[in-house]
């Protein structure tokens, strides 16, 4: 965060200080639809036909009239219930944003005051930070340990300790690491720090199998949120939706510095569709795990180095100039996202894991850009 002294825009009028200071999320770069998407995680074949079929039938009254919900938080408990839930969910316990950012923003907007302390990780996902600067908020991020990015279990524990933080935010997998911590540890965290809000980003569950959902009872645990998206599996990145699932009275007050409509219609009924057609989504993840298995041994044979844990995503650091072949790449029509300047990470390629095909078009591409 830039220590810069605030200043006047040319209305006269001056933001709150923290904005002043801050530097916003750089979302991603535009003209990336006509190449291979290997640089932001998102699904990379597109969603279910049935969410297609949907969208191409919504009647045109439905675009004049604002968005109605009725029906979605219960599918989003009906499709995790589903799944073998030792607690089950109920409808109340979900929140529905614009988009999991939305949900990040909100949390704060909610909970995160000036002075108070976020603990997190680092390197993380990027969008943390300025949600937390906006709110005068301090952090402390600690780095994950060893060449295989460790979670900092003694250190976050030691913190929330000593500090006992207002908000403890953990991305599990993490992003961009793909750092893994038991639920039980998390749920730990929790139990132990009870005037702490916990939250879990796990966008990427569905390619580690297992989740804080499948252990927590939300009703006795709660200071415990748990994040989910439908834009890494279900390919609604396009559309932006994203939920909250905590204790009812937690998402309450989160719902309370959201607007009344910030979900159109189109991703309501978009979501309906992906949550009932689970088949296309679990095809999907095997598909990209099978790919994350053929890959991993391509890297091994190569020699380079590289890490891949959990997630839809490894990291991987050419024996070339990063910037050189990641430039190569995308004249082959193949997209990366440099890590240059993450902390423990720089000069590493993050690389999206498609289908098996995709995989192999990235990495012929590849070889040929980063000829020792």
């Amino acid at each position: 965060m830039k220590s810069s002294k605030p200043t006047k825009s040319i209305t006269g009028v001056s933001p709150r200080p923290e904005v002043e200071r801050m530097q916003g999320y750089k979302a991603p770069l535009e003209g990336r639809r006509n190449l291979l998407r290997l640089d932001f995680n998102e699904n990379t074949l597109g969603p279910s036909p049935h969410v297609v079929e949907a969208l191409r039938n919504i009647p045109s009254h439905h675009i004049s009239i604002y968005p109605e919900y009725d029906g979605l938080r219960e599918a989003v408990t009906d499709n995790l219930n589903a799944k073998k839930r030792y607690v089950p969910i109920r409808p109340e316990q979900v929140g529905v944003f614009n988009g999991v950012d939305a949900a990040i923003h909100a949390i704060f907007h909610a909970y995160g005051d000036r002075d108070d302390q976020l603990v997190t990780t680092t390197p993380t996902f990027g969008y943390y930070t300025p949600c937390a600067h906006m709110q005068g908020m301090k952090i402390l991020a600690f780095p994950y340990e060893g060449g295989n990015y460790n979670f900092p279990t003694q250190k976050i524990s030691t913190a929330l300790s000593e500090y006992k933080p207002k908000l403890l935010l953990i991305c599990n997998p993490n992003n961009p690491t793909g750092t893994t911590i038991p639920a039980q540890q998390i749920i730990k965290f929790a139990n132990t720090s009870p005037n702490t809000l916990v939250v879990v980003d796990e966008l990427y569950e569905a390619f580690l199998g297992e989740s804080v959902l499948q252990e927590v009872d939300l009703d006795s645990t709660p200071n415990l949120i748990i994040l989910r998206s439908l834009s890494k599996t279900a390919g609604l990145a396009g559309l932006r939706i994203g939920f909250a699932i905590g204790n009812n009275n937690v998402i309450n007050r989160i719902n309370r510095v959201v607007g009344p409509y910030d979900v159109n219609s189109f991703a309501v009924i978009a979501a309906l569709a992906a949550l009932k057609d689970q088949v296309y989504v679990d095809s999907y993840v095997k598909e990209v795990l099978i790919a994350r298995d053929w890959i991993k041994k391509q890297l091994f044979k190569s020699g380079r180095r590289y890490h891949l844990e959990g997630g839809n995503y490894l990291l991987v650091w050419p024996k070339q100039d990063p910037f050189q072949v990641e430039a190569s790449l995308k004249a082959a029509g193949v997209l990366v996202r440099n890590m240059k300047g993450k902390p423990l990470i720089d000069g590493a390629l993050r690389v999206s894991i498609g289908t098996s095909n995709q995989m192999k078009q990235f990495w012929e591409a590849f070889i040929n850009s980063d000829r020792v």
